[in-house]
This record gives structure tokens, sequence and C-alpha cells, in this order.
């Protein structure tokens, strides 16, 4: 058998159904993976002891199957709390929190018959699109583990470029799952906020621009993952069903309108060559028979920020007020969580208020647009992979940043509407690092979005055409 690692995850679940390879073949495969390949770039952490897996793969050999991912090794996103195995925020107020129960999406892929074997490195919070935390340090990027791999789910994404994972969960706020796939050469899908139901704990109503979502090398790997990972939780409201993505990725594309974007209009400046990349990627698209239009800025840029920043930072002091209040605690906080605290508590009624109808004349100017074309584009992001030895970048297209996390903002007309959003590769720059180009579409149309990214794979098939030397 060919080495596993380089195999999809369909392909896998496949083999294993089958009996043609069973989950300790898979076990071994993955962890001698993880022995060559993490000590470099430490995307997975919290690893569990070797023996340990080896005993849980054995028994999942002999065991019927109990889902696509039965007996697959998956790594969650250190956000997620897994019954069993450290789970830390990236904070050293848990570094040694040893959760009794898993949260939705690693419950809903241990029903599928995943194999838990440790967690994906993540910054402290999530805040932020670089993963490093004082816990487990920094996430390399594996086209240079001197580069930052991205984040929040900068882990997720450098484990599977690295080929140490088959599929992964990430989440995204402020393009946490976005973000990073374009850093390591992968896919990541931010889908409509609600199809992925967040956990039911504290507000429930206000906070309505984070969510999970999945991540591959395939967009059919994706699509699977994603199909495990929806569906109402009837604890939470604004749900969406469920659907059979992977069956849906063959629909006709041709025809398609294209929005592009591009760094609207000015307000969101780029690094040299990465425009020019997108642009590229757009061309080969209307070969595949979609239609490109160029857009003027929709909406006010500044508008947006306002309105996200203001929004964030009232989530984030609400959500993290308690350990802000104990002065303790509130010393090992990293700063990022303490400005957005800070900030969110200075902030009045009266201005969330317009800022919630800033984020609500976006959304009614997306539909007008979207009678115009089916689906908008924006890079991913607005700086290629830098030194990972940074908190962030120090300017953004070479404009100094105002905030920790202004060299971000390409990503926030997607989340302000809470728009399905696929990262998609689209090559690489002269000094041979990666990038990806966002594809989104109206809220529901998850769908069209990823057949649109499967057509785009079947074409490029970026991922498998240039993985990492590491």
């Amino acid at each position: 058998m060919s080495d596993l690692t380089q195999r999809t995850a369909t392909e896998l679940s496949a083999l294993i159904r089958s009996r043609e390879v069973s989950p300790l073949e898979v076990m071994e495969a993955c962890l001698d993976r993880i022995e060559a390949a993490n000590p470099a770039i430490n995307a997975i952490v919290s690893l569990r002891p070797r023996e340990e897996l080896l005993a849980e793969a054995r028994a999942a050999t002999e065991a019927p199957g109990e889902g696509w991912l039965h007996g697959m090794p998956i790594a969650v996103k250190d956000l997620a709390q897994v019954r069993g195995l450290r789970s830390t925020w990236g904070s050293p107020l848990f570094a040694d929190h040893i959760p009794t129960a898993d949260d939705l999406v690693p419950a809903r892929m241990r029903a599928a018959g995943a194999i838990f074997i440790g967690k994906t490195n993540t910054p402290e919070w999530g805040l932020g699109s670089h993963s490093f935390n004082t816990v487990h340090g920094v996430t390399g990027n594996p086209y240079d583990p001197a580069l930052s791999a991205g984040g929040s789910s900068g882990g997720a994404a450098a484990a599977l470029a690295a080929r140490m994972q088959w599929v992964c969960d990430g989440s995204d706020m402020m393009g946490s799952l976005r973000n990073p796939a374009a850093f390591c050469n992968v896919y990541g899908f931010r889908p409509s906020w609600g199809l992925v139901p967040g956990e039911a704990l504290g507000d429930s109503f206000l906070a309505t621009m984070a969510t999970s979502g999945p991540m591959a090398r395939t967009v059919e790997d994706l699509a699977r993952l994603l199909e495990t990972l929806a569906g109402p939780n009837p604890e939470m409201p604004f749900d969406r069903p469920n659907q059979p993505f992977a069956a849906l990725l063959d629909q006709p594309v041709k025809g398609l309108r294209i929005g592009w974007l591009g760094d609207w209009g000015g307000a969101y400046p780029c690094e040299p060559g990465i425009l020019a990349l997108c642009e590229g990627a757009l061309g080969q698209m209307q070969d595949l028979g979609a239609t490109v239009v160029e857009l003027a800025p929709p909406f006010p840029a500044e508008q947006l920020w306002q309105s996200w920043t203001t929004i964030r930072a009232v989530l984030n002091a609400g959500g993290k007020r308690r350990l802000y209040d104990d002065p303790e605690k509130r010393r090992q906080l990293s700063p990022e969580a303490i400005w957005e605290i800070e900030q969110g508590q200075g902030i009045t009624a009266a201005q969330l208020y317009t800022a919630s109808e800033q984020r609500s004349a976006w959304y009614r100017r997306l539909a007008g647009l979207f009678r115009e074309v089916d689906l908008i584009a924006l890079p991913s992001a607005q700086v290629w992979p830098f030194d990972k030895t940074l908190r962030r970048p120090a300017t953004v297209g070479g404009q100094p940043l105002d905030t920790y996390h202004r060299w971000m903002e390409v990503v926030v007309p997607v989340s302000l509407a809470g728009l399905p959003c696929l990262s998609v590769p689209v090559g690489f720059g002269t000094a041979g690092l990666p990038m990806g180009m966002q594809l989104a579409g109206p809220v529901g149309a998850d769908a069209r979005v990823l057949a649109m990214g499967q057509a785009w794979h079947r074409a490029t098939d970026w991922p498998g055409r240039r993985p990492p030397a590491i």
C-alpha cells in the first residue's frame, strides 16, 4: 500500500471500510509522520502517548465501523474541549485543564468514529491570525518553518499541509479558517452562520459571528466533514438544516457570476503579488465557465470595520469578564485579550446599536449585490506568511497598523454578514509561499460555494501538485 498519509480522507475511509487497510496501520502511519514532521513546525500539541493510541486503533480494527471517520486519527483545534484530553485555549490559566465531556464539534466527530490523538495549536483564545501562545509555543509554516502558519486554525492548516492529518476542524470569527488555509495551501470553509452550531453556553443570541467549520486538502473531504459537523442543536437558536454537501459538489458551475472585489478600492492594502495571483486564478475560473465581474466597493470599508470592532470587543469583554475581573487571572491574559476586553468595556449601548445598524445595512446591501452576482471574491489574506518570531506584521501593504488585527481586515465583510466562504489555494508567489482567495456566497448557499471549489480543485489541485518539502 502506498504512503497512507498522502491519501485523501475519503479514500482512507473506503480502504478502512473494505478492510484493505486497518485503523492500526493508519494510526502507525499518522504517528510516524508526526514524529518526522511535527518537531519542525509544532502544529500538533498535547499528543497522547503512542501506546495508548495504538491500543485504541487495535480496538477499532476489531470493531465494526461507526461512521466515515471510523479509526481515523484526528487532532482537534485547541479551542474545543475533548473529554480526557488536555484542552487549554492556548492560555496558561488552563494549561492543565482536562475536560470531562466533549464539546459539540468533537462529540460529532467521535460519533463518526474518530480517534482523538491530540490538539492543533492556536493563538491564545483564538485572537489574531498567528498561532503562538505561552503554553505550546509557536506553529511554523510547512513551506518555511521560520514563518507563520496563520491562525487561529494555524495548527490545523499546518498539520494538513504536512500530511500529519487528513481532515481537521477549525473555527472562524475573523478569518481563522481562511487565513491559515491560504498560508498553508489547503482549503478552509467558513459555513453559513448557524449551519454548524456553537456551544450552548453563555450568550446564544448576540454572538453570531464565530463558527466552527472544516479544513482539508480536497473539497470532497471538506464537504464530508462539514456533513459530520453540521446540523441543528436544539439548545441553540438560528440553526440551519444539514445537507448532503458531498453529493452536491458536481452541480454545474458554468455561468456562475463571480464578483471580484480586489482590495476594496484600496481600503484593504495587500502586499505585492497577492492581488495578481488571485486575478490569475479568476482567469482560470473563467476557463471553467464562470463569468468574472469587477465590482466597485459596495459599502464603506470603515463602517464595516467600526461595526466589526465594536461588536467583537463587546463579545470578548462579556465572554471573558470573569477572567479580567480577577487580578491574578488578568495578569495571565495576553495583551490582545486585555485590549479586546478593555475596548469592549468602554462601549456604550448607543455605540453598540449603531454598530448593529451598520451591520444590518451591509446585510441589506449584500441582498442586492447577490442579485447581480452569484459569488464574491476577495484575497484570503493581505500579507504573505511572515516571521514567526513576531506577534504580528508591523505594516500591511506598507501602512502601519492601528490595531493588533487590522492586517486581517479583508475577511471582515464575510464574517460580519455570516456568509458561507471557502478559501481556495491559488498558487505561489515569487518567494515560493502559498496564497489563497475567498469565494463567498449568500447565506444558505454553502453548496454553491463548495461546487465552485470542487470545480477549481479538479482543475488545479494545488495541495496535491505542490506539497511542502518538509
